[in-house]
């Protein structure tokens, strides 16, 4: 099985920064791909950002420009750097790991961290 765990939430003021963390163990050879999604209260899931195994990226309308997403291979983990947050930023955001099994790929789901920006 493989493990997800988010990491780096908390409050922060408008304008302000955090750095989330997503780190995966477990039965893994590699990761092919990592995305980041958040939830706000009342609306559906949407992708925030994603990485692929080559390192190719793709980010929401919404966040381009404030976000970057990366991942460190080697340690089988991934970030979300946020800057220049507004409230509209405030979500519970997820880390979705994507691990070949077989002929194709599983994802797998972290808890969550949530993200609050407020003043």
């Amino acid at each position: 099985q493989v493990q997800v765990v988010e990491s780096g939430g908390g409050l922060v003021q408008p304008g302000g920064s955090l750095r989330l963390s997503c780190a995966a163990s477990g039965s893994i050879f590699r990761i092919n791909f990592v995305g980041w999604y958040r939830q706000a209260p009342g609306k559906q899931r949407e992708l925030v950002a994603r990485i692929s195994n080559g390192g190719s990226t793709n980010y929401a309308d919404s966040v381009k420009g404030r976000f970057t997403i990366s991942r460190d291979n080697a340690n089988n983990t991934a970030y979300l750097e946020m800057t220049n947050l507004i409230p509209d930023d405030t979500a519970v955001y997820y880390c979705n790991v994507g691990v070949p099994r077989g002929l194709g790929i599983a994802g797998y789901w972290g808890q969550g961290t949530q993200v609050t920006v407020s003043s």
